[in-house]
């Protein structure tokens, strides 16, 4: 009797010490979010024939042992810009990892989003896509391939929307399903992020609703939204900008029609930022265009709310502040929670 005692205690104190180490992060109740950020992971080539400026914009998933990141690459002025895919088993490998550009048919295919759609056992590409042939030229385009490994197997891009504005401002294109439907997010530079549905059996490009204001404020581009495992929540990030600097804001709800609440939605208290972000070699002052580390890969896009990683593109001030944008020299790192 004794022995099942004691060991009904042991069973009781790991099973509290297993429910407080996975607990929801304290933040997504107060909104005090705090970071560590790691030191440049990856960084543009700079030994090639055609050196690069700069990789930014990610996009990734973990999947059969091994991440599979999507980045947009930039060279000098007048050159394309690019999608690169690489992939590594850990992140110590991830500096040296083979680079290979996507053949999307673009001078300009960037900003990607990487998911896998379940209802069509495929993986797809979500991009911004410019072709003067097209009316309008700059839209949302997406290809799809059934072995995420292979660079070379996505196909050609085709529009993601069917009943296109005549003369759309939009950028930074995300995708996120529901039980019911696909939800395409995007904002236009001036405050505004908006929504668009399909039925989810219309996925990709039929069927696309009017697009509705879903969130108004001082944010800006690169928004990002998820839904918190086991919270029942969603989870919007917005870049915005302020002290000439880029930072993340932060916004829950209920469902993805909204409404969104603040969370951290302030210089002063970000999402992440330079007010919250601890450094060992002061390498970045922006928090800029990122990606959270799923805890699955599919069109749910779940992050796990009690380890949040976030993976960003950096650049120092005078990086930022002193090129012209297509020559800031952005580096990817990640930040860690710093509870």
């Amino acid at each position: 009797m004794k022995l099942a005692l004691v060991l009904l205690c042991l069973w009781l104190v790991g099973a509290a010490v297993f429910s407080a180490a996975n607990a929801p992060w304290k933040a997504f109740d107060d909104g005090a979010f705090a970071w560590k950020a790691t030191g440049p992971l990856v960084g543009p080539d700079s030994e090639n024939p055609n050196p690069q400026v700069s990789i930014k914009d990610p996009t990734i998933v973990r999947f059969e042992g091994r991440w599979h990141l999507f980045a947009t690459v930039r060279w000098k002025p007048n050159r394309p810009v690019g999608t690169e895919y690489l992939s590594f088993a850990d992140w110590p490998d991830a500096a040296k990892a083979p680079k290979h550009l996507l053949a999307l048919d673009s001078p300009y295919a960037c900003a990607p989003q990487v998911f896998f759609f379940a209802p069509h056992k495929k993986w797809y590409l979500i991009y911004q896509h410019a072709d003067q042939a097209r009316k309008p030229p700059f839209q949302p385009c997406f290809s799809t391939t059934e072995t995420l490994g292979d660079p070379k197997s996505w196909t050609k891009p085709q529009p993601l929307l069917d009943n296109v504005p005549e003369k759309p401002k939009w950028l930074d294109f995300w995708v996120i399903c529901d039980d019911a439907k696909a939800h395409l997010f995007y904002t236009s530079l001036d405050g505004h992020m908006w929504r668009c549905e399909t039925k989810k059996s219309d996925f990709p490009n039929k069927g696309w609703s009017k697009a509705v204001l879903a969130l108004q404020g001082d944010i800006f581009e690169a928004s990002h939204t998820y839904k918190l495992k086991g919270m029942d929540k969603y989870l919007t990030l917005i870049e915005a900008q302020g002290d000439r600097r880029r930072y993340y804001k932060a916004y829950l709800a209920d469902k993805l029609e909204g409404p969104w609440k603040p969370l951290a939605d302030t210089i002063q208290k970000p999402f992440a930022g330079m007010t919250n972000v601890k450094q060992d070699t002061d390498w970045t002052a922006n928090i800029s265009h990122g990606e959270l580390l799923r805890c699955g890969y599919d069109e749910n896009l779940e992050v796990d709310p009690s380890d949040i990683r976030f993976l960003f593109q950096g650049a120092s001030d005078p990086e930022y502040r002193g090129n012209p944008y297509g020559l800031i020299p952005w580096r990817l790192g990640i930040l860690e929670m710093a509870k």
